[in-house]
């Protein structure tokens, strides 16, 4: 695979094809309905153990390659020339941003405006050092997750893809988020020479 010019790309926060929205809003309403937060903190491990065992064997070279993969489903089409590294920098502040909103919405604090697709692309010179605090922040989300009382909060935050969402749903969404990027990561190594 080669590497794209980041022209020809979609922009940042183009979001999903139409279709492909529609399905994502009815699998995160199954998922939501039928797993409760259990189940939504063994996913979360379980991707987080996958996503080890595929960095694990890498240096910092290929590690830091970006590679134009094919787009997984969920994936925007702007996130599909990144490095490994990048995918874990995305994901540190992505789980950042779903430990806060979580956060508030068990106490109560509906946060302003909506989340940005845009707003959390990664850094393309990021370092090894990534990959310390995206397990810091894969800790925190369990942290978080585990102690509140109440996951099904009367306060929500407006996901630009799906709708306001409580706390609960906020939660099934970071398990399912970190799968997409575990299949890109999959294909990012896949692509490397």
């Amino acid at each position: 695979m080669k590497t794209l010019e980041s022209s020809k790309l979609a922009a940042p926060g183009a979001g999903l094809p139409s279709a492909e929205r529609v399905i994502a809003r009815l699998l995160l309403g199954f998922r939501c309905r039928t797993g409760n937060r259990e189940s939504f903190i063994t996913h979360f491990k379980s991707e987080r153990a996958k996503i080890r065992r595929l960095i694990a064997p890498l240096e910092v070279g290929p590690l830091a390659k970006q590679v134009l993969i094919t787009r997984p489903r969920g994936l925007e089409d702007s996130s599909r020339d990144w490095s490994v590294l990048m995918t874990l920098d995305h994901l540190r502040i992505v789980n950042a941003a779903f430990v806060g909103i979580i956060g508030s919405l068990t106490e109560g604090i509906e946060p302003e405006g909506q989340a940005s697709t845009a707003a959390v692309k990664p850094d393309p010179a990021v370092t090894m050092e990534v990959i310390e605090e995206y397990e810091s922040g894969c800790d925190a989300m369990l942290e978080t997750t585990a102690a509140v009382a109440e996951m099904k909060t009367t306060a929500r935050f407006r996901h630009p893809w799906f709708w306001k969402m409580n706390a609960h749903e906020w939660h099934s969404l970071a398990a399912g988020h970190m799968g997409i990027h575990r299949t890109q990561i999959e294909r990012i190594i896949s692509g490397l020479p």
